[in-house]
């Protein structure tokens, strides 16, 4: 028997992109809902993750937190359902460049940017991401392959990148720009993230979400 494929989360969390990785490998899962505040600060959600934050996918006996690197667990654990090229593929390499550029400067910008931080235009270079600007510049070169980041392959690095590019548009943390609704449109409308979606809206809606 495989072991069991757990997923702490909550609705208006981060971990609506894990549920949607979980649904493109088609594996099952449980999910654990944990509400804001006590909940994630209790001493048993602790002992799992110190953060006291979700999402936290356990797998048997392996704990993995941080979105980008739940996404990216999933994906190597399950190489049938062909979400990342292995190691020694041609397109690892853009692969790992621009999942880490989601888990960096695009998550750096966008929080600067939601929170008000007006970097001085002298102190780019002392930043992760240098300037808003030079990110959208770099959003627009990862999807020009197209359809995909990696081109006509659908990856994770879709999943985490292009969540974080559609909830930053939402937010007004991220310019709105046709190339980048044409690929939400393209990535959103997939059967697995139409799933995640229906499942965390109902769930959103649940009392003591």
């Amino acid at each position: 028997m495989s072991e069991a494929l757990i997923l702490y989360t909550n609705p208006m969390s981060r971990g609506r992109m894990a549920r949607w990785a979980l649904e493109e490998i088609g594996q099952p899962y449980e999910t654990i809902l944990l509400a804001y505040g006590p909940p994630m600060k209790s001493p048993e959600f602790l002992a799992v993750n110190p953060m006291g934050k979700v999402p936290v996918l356990t797998h048997g006996e392996e704990v993995v937190t941080e979105t980008g690197a739940i996404i990216a667990y999933l994906a190597d654990s399950f190489p049938q359902a062909k979400l990342a090229p292995p190691p020694g593929d041609p397109l690892r390499g853009r692969y790992l460049r621009w999942m880490f550029f989601a888990a960096g400067p695009l998550e750096e910008s966008t929080s600067a940017k939601g929170f008000g931080w007006e970097l001085p235009r002298d102190m780019g270079r002392r930043s992760g991401y240098g300037s808003m600007d030079a990110v959208l510049t770099a959003i627009e070169a990862a999807i020009a392959p197209g359809p995909f980041i990696l081109g006509e392959q659908f990856s994770a690095v879709d999943i985490y990148m292009g969540s974080k590019i559609a909830w930053s548009m939402r937010g007004g943390m991220l310019e709105k720009r046709p190339s980048f609704e044409a690929y939400l449109g393209r990535i959103l409308s997939r059967p697995a993230a139409i799933r995640a979606n229906e499942i965390d809206n109902a769930l959103a809606k649940a009392p003591g979400a």
